[in-house]
């Protein structure tokens, strides 16, 4: 199988070539991982938005000027001069958008991390790797495993907030929002989505907001008690017009991701509370230090079946190859993904 790596622009991600790669000898320390499947969604946009300021393009270097956006995936190890990796081992975890690549694998206390100088400061949650035995949710795990976590860990980070009844969720169409409002319904709060008009009346049949509005929409929102707004979209102005409609009952905004990434910030404005940054590592670091990195890891597997289990809605959609994955980027990235849709890649 001839191998490569799907490289992006990073100054215009529109700009995407399939490019050739030629394997090297392995080093002492590493080993060659084949990519079996990953999946492709809104949030790995968000990283190559944001990949200069958070290090994402750190992760899998590329020529200048170029950039490898993370996926979160599957691969096996196909040679290997580490003993604790041998040929064979199935990890989940961090990948780049290509046929295979090579890491500087090591044992670790909960499953294997990077070694490789490149990645000594980035964050630790990004560099973990799990065994991963074969599953029949693999396609789902591949899917959700990054984005349900991000829900898991915003719902437990607002339910630290006694005082929130209500949340208002911009990007609802998007998974993690989904997922968010999933966790949060079970949590008996009201769950107010935001969405364009092309998806509101499909995602309010999935019976997960308890209202959908359209962004034009937002002037008429009005919350029970308490809320916060998490926003997904990364859009100033819309992130205005629902501060100014929340009013004095808007507690918290939250950023999570940019999906309106040409939205642009501008310097609108923005009243009420200030909108702070959810970075997900750190409500990881903090409950595997309450919890133990067992029992979170425990916890979200739970909710990621019964998620699965009550979403007979979402469809999971295959590509394969070079052409797979092109026609996949460039549908995530123009935003012509439809919501109840998960998009897999398997570059072979």
């Amino acid at each position: 199988m001839a191998a490569w790596d799907l490289l992006v622009d990073r100054k215009d991600l529109r700009k995407a070539q399939i490019v050739p790669t030629q394997a090297t000898a392995l080093a002492d320390g590493e080993v060659r991982l084949e990519v079996e499947r990953f999946s492709l969604t809104a949030n790995n946009i968000t990283y190559g938005i944001i990949g200069d300021a958070f290090g994402y393009w750190k992760f899998f270097p590329a020529p200048d000027g170029l950039g490898r956006i993370p996926v979160w995936g599957f691969a096996t190890v196909t040679e290997s001069r580490v003993a604790d990796a041998p040929v064979g081992l199935r990890l989940f975890g961090y990948l780049p958008m290509s046929t295979g690549f090579v890491m500087q694998l090591a044992k670790a206390r909960n499953g294997f991390i990077d070694r490789a100088p490149h990645r000594a400061e980035l964050p630790p949650t990004y560099n973990a790797y799990n065994e991963a035995p074969a599953d029949p949710l693999d396609d789902h795990r591949a899917l959700l495993r990054p984005l349900l976590m991000t829900s898991f860990l915003l719902d437990d980070f607002l339910g630290e907030d006694e005082a929130l009844t209500s949340l208002v969720l911009s990007s609802a169409s998007s998974k993690t929002a989904l997922g968010l409002a999933w966790f949060a319904k079970a949590r008996g709060r009201e769950v107010i989505g935001l969405s364009s008009p092309a998806n509101a009346k499909l995602i309010a049949g999935l019976g997960l907001y308890d209202k959908v509005l359209t962004y034009d929409d937002v002037a008429s929102l009005k919350t029970k008690g308490a809320a916060a707004f998490v926003d997904f979209a990364g859009d100033r102005a819309a992130t205005a017009k629902v501060h100014a409609a929340v009013g004095d009952s808007l507690a918290r905004s939250i950023i999570v991701g940019a999906t309106h990434w040409e939205a642009g910030g501008g310097q609108v404005e923005i009243p009420g509370p200030t909108p702070s940054l959810f970075f997900a590592p750190d409500q990881i670091r903090k409950r595997m230090a309450d919890w133990g990195p067992g029992e979170v890891e425990a916890r979200f597997d739970k909710g990621l079946r019964a998620f699965v289990a009550d979403s007979p809605w979402l469809n999971l959609v295959q590509h394969q190859g070079q052409q797979g994955l092109t026609d996949a980027y460039h549908m995530v990235l123009e935003g012509r993904v439809r919501p109840q849709d998960g998009h897999i890649i398997r570059p072979a």
